[in-house]
């Protein structure tokens, strides 16, 4: 069986491929390439990718997980463009993307990474898709902390809303946009700065995701 490997990715967490064969096509997580001194992370989040994909096993909209192990995560291949390329501007695209973010909350599962637009993708015939789940957090109790995390996926995604087609928003989205969380304040104020020197001053690395360099294929 012949097979085709595309590098989409390579970071301090591992490389991410393409890879295709007379099976079809599915997106490969390899933590095995990670640094040494984060391998142990690079793992976790695939292992929090793994448990979020499986809890949300069946939804369109949501990569499908083809198998998982120590080193390597394997998961469906959703052909479509990245939100930054695809640019939508139909509001029925968002009303559909809120739809899927509903099915995700009901199903315990918050995305926490909805910020990135390449996260985001068009697919099919404008369809809305969600890939990415690295940071994903399934908690099927849906507790206190869940509910202020979705709360933030929600305004992740009215953001993008506001970028595409700000004037398609209602009133109530306006207030959720204008009311960041506790946790969200904290991040912009206290975390963020030291985290984008940590990133970008001291080791180099542009967390921003395929933005500019990993083309179509998510």
């Amino acid at each position: 069986m012949m097979l085709d490997s595309q590098l989409l990715k390579k970071d301090l967490f591992g490389e991410v491929r393409l890879e295709s064969d007379e099976s079809g096509c599915r997106i490969v997580r390899d933590a095995a390439a990670a640094a040494v001194p984060l391998r142990w992370l690079a793992n976790g989040l695939m292992r929090r990718e793994a448990r979020a994909l499986e809890a949300l096993d069946g939804l369109d909209g949501v990569p499908k997980l083809i198998r998982v192990d120590r080193n390597r995560l394997e998961r469906e291949y959703l052909e479509g463009k990245p939100m930054h390329r695809a640019k939508p501007t139909d509001p029925d695209y968002f009303r559909r993307a809120m739809r899927l973010l509903r099915r995700l909350h009901a199903r315990g599962v918050v995305h926490n990474d909805l910020a990135k637009e390449p996260n985001i993708l068009v697919v099919g015939d404008g369809q809305p898709a969600f890939v990415d789940f690295q940071l994903a957090w399934h908690a099927p109790a849906r507790g206190r902390l869940f509910c202020i995390l979705a709360y933030d996926d929600l305004r992740h995604l009215l953001k993008h809303k506001r970028s595409y087609c700000a004037s398609e928003l209602t009133q109530r989205e306006r207030q959720i946009l204008a009311r960041p969380s506790l946790p969200s304040r904290l991040w912009m104020r206290v975390v963020k700065p030291p985290y984008l020197f940590l990133t970008r001053r001291v080791l180099g690395w542009a967390d921003r995701e395929g933005a500019s360099d990993r083309g179509e294929r998510r």
